[in-house]
């Protein structure tokens, strides 16, 4: 079996959590110019379909209403991804804002790289979290799940991959025709490992805010403020209808990008998974803090097209591990 095909299949252990047939409400999927987050929501919609997954409802950040009567049996799943921590503030307070608004619901937080800056952040997190009685969370890598284990200590904490390996294989219509992508962070988690922006052809040098057009990531905002609108509206707008639609075609851009290099070079972790996913050779520099190196270590280790830049053991990322 194909290493891609055996995490597709590892994530059926989500259903442990989620059983097929259940009915949840699907929270925090992403209204932002973030491709690798529209990855994973793509995954984990298709992991819905494909276990007949029945959504009640879809909410982001700007649209989760104040006052939700939830359905009795349901389910609430909270999208993954390497937002849970106090580096993105916003994803953690709704996160844990769910959590203490139903006490009787089960929560399910989809697989995550946990991260936090300080161990009293940490802590006070996984109090509330540890309030919940039936609270269900998955993690992206091993020295992560370790360290969950001991903080979450009254919750269900599991290893798993990232959903985006449900769209295995992915396949671009794009003929590789140009030698070397560098797609490569420009944000708060862009690592040291990676060259500087200046040595390389801007032509083919990428990251998610420069793959999607300004007019494109305006579209985005926009969005965002109608969601904003519809809230107070009770919901009435299709923005979702019209936001999926949309993503179909900016994950679209990034599969034919991809698609048009025999190489990649990434320190984005869903660079590497949609190379991964693309049968794509390709090399993985790490993230500020570990994220990349660790994923790979983890679950990708195996996939014969990507290499690794660093040899040398790093530290753990979660802090008192």
């Amino acid at each position: 079996m194909h290493p891609m095909a055996e995490l597709k299949e590892k994530l059926q252990g989500i259903l442990q959590a989620v059983p097929a047939g259940s009915e949840i409400y699907y929270v925090d999927y992403p209204l932002y110019n973030n491709g690798g987050d529209m990855l994973i929501m793509k995954g984990t919609e298709k992991f819905f379909k494909d276990y007949g997954i029945r959504i009640l409802g879809r909410y982001n950040l700007f649209d989760f209403p104040d006052q939700l009567k939830a359905a009795p049996g349901s389910i609430f799943v909270l999208q993954g991804g390497g937002n849970f921590g106090d580096l993105y503030v916003h994803h953690q307070e709704i996160r844990e804002r769910v959590v203490q608004q139903f006490p009787d619901h089960r929560i399910v937080i989809l697989p995550q790289t946990i991260y936090f800056t300080s161990e009293e952040n940490y802590d006070k997190s996984a109090a509330i979290f540890n309030a919940h009685s039936d609270l269900h969370l998955f993690v992206r890598d091993e020295p992560g799940y370790e360290l969950a284990k001991r903080k979450f200590y009254r919750n269900h904490v599991y290893l798993s991959p990232d959903m985006a390996h449900q769209l295995w294989p992915i396949v671009s219509s794009r003929k590789a025709e140009k030698d070397t992508l560098f797609f490569l962070r420009t944000d708060i988690e862009a690592g040291d490992a990676q060259p500087h922006a200046g040595q390389l052809d801007p032509r083919d040098c990428r990251d998610w805010d420069s793959l999607f057009t300004h007019a494109e990531s305006r579209v985005t905002h926009h969005l965002s403020r109608v969601c904003r609108l519809d809230k107070k509206l009770g919901g009435s707008l299709p923005t979702r209808l019209f936001w999926y639609k949309y993503t179909d075609y900016l994950i679209g851009k990034a599969v034919n990008l991809f698609g048009s290099y025999r190489e990649v070079h990434t320190s984005r972790l869903h660079g590497h998974i949609l190379a991964c996913l693309m049968d794509k050779p390709h090399v993985l520099l790490d993230n500020s803090y570990g994220k990349n190196s660790l994923y790979y270590r983890t679950w990708t280790h195996s996939f014969g097209n990507a290499r690794l830049v660093q040899d040398e053991p790093i530290t753990p990322i979660p802090v008192g591990s």
